[in-house]
């Protein structure tokens, strides 16, 4: 192949790939509010810690948040509590709490389809699982998501986590991670059976420190022709240092890290981060170890 038509491809092929301009201000610039919002009720509590993705969610003027409560770090059952909030600042538990605790339950995501909202979140043995509910109170557990390799066989034991589902076209895509090494992608028509479409990982831990010891999932949303992957990572500083980040994508299989990753401090605890609507831009809650909202600069 000559070397012009050789350029034309190449510069064609690099127009394509996202760059630090696919990272909107509105979807990247946040700023931390000094308190938490929302945490653990405290000793003598079911509650009495919060940990993981809890999710939030904006409808008919209320926010919404799903989170999970334990009592012990060491031990003890993760059950679903549920708030509300007019103002997504100021929030009230449910009186009836928790609302779930008929299995183990964390890692939460919530998407509402239709009139049915679906859950998506980690049960027993850090193994992905679906709940449904019409009334945003009472779940309903469908099971263990049942996910298949690209060639139509299990995939194989042993924990598949955060559980991050977006519907685009009629299909579900759902991503995945395993033990916290990589994040999968996997696709359904009816969340019957999911199937792989990449037996390895469309996202890694690394190159760069903040992120280079372990990654997982968050949210998935898309803006205009590109799809933006909110996930939280484990940096090389030491156990417990987990941050908010992001990627983007044209196509769902190949990401880009933005460059100025992380986008809440890797010295501290600020992750399983989300963007939240707020207007015509949004905020971004972040969930481990407590409800913290960072607002738009």
């Amino acid at each position: 192949m000559g070397p012009i038509v050789f350029g034309i491809i190449s510069s064609l092929f690099l127009q394509d790939l996202p760059t630090e301009v696919d990272f909107p201000r509105e979807l990247v610039s946040f700023a931390p509010a000094s308190e938490p919002l929302f945490r653990g009720a405290g000793p003598g509590h079911w509650d009495n810690l919060i940990r993981e993705r809890g999710w939030v969610l904006q409808e008919e003027g209320t926010y919404h948040l799903w989170f999970t409560g334990y009592i012990d770090k060491k031990a003890g059952p993760m059950s679903l509590g549920y708030a509300t909030s007019p103002d997504g600042i100021q929030w009230t538990r449910h009186s009836g709490n928790p609302i779930y605790s008929a299995d183990w339950i964390e890692d939460v995501q919530v998407v509402r389809d239709g009139d049915v909202l679906y859950m998506f979140a980690e049960g027993g043995g850090d193994r992905a699982q679906l709940l449904t509910s019409t009334d945003r109170i009472h779940w309903t557990r469908i099971g263990t998501l049942d996910v298949r390799q690209s060639n139509g066989e299990p995939i194989s034991p042993g924990p598949f986590g955060t559980p991050t589902a977006f519907k685009e076209g009629g299909v579900w895509n759902l991503f995945y991670e395993r033990f916290d090494r990589g994040v999968w992608w996997a696709q359904s028509p009816d969340m019957k059976v999911w199937t792989n479409v990449s037996d390895k990982p469309i996202l890694r831990p690394g190159p760069e420190s903040y992120d280079a010891s372990a990654i997982a999932m968050n949210q998935i949303i898309k803006r205009g022709d590109r799809y933006y992957a909110y996930y939280h990572g484990l940096g090389k500083e030491g156990p417990g240092r987990w941050c908010t980040c992001v990627a983007v994508s044209t196509d769902l299989r190949n990401w880009v890290k933005y460059t100025k990753n992380p986008l809440t401090s890797p010295g501290v605890n600020q992750s399983s981060g989300i963007l939240v609507p707020d207007g015509s831009k949004f905020r971004l809650y972040t969930m481990h170890p407590e409800v913290r909202v960072h607002l738009p600069r």
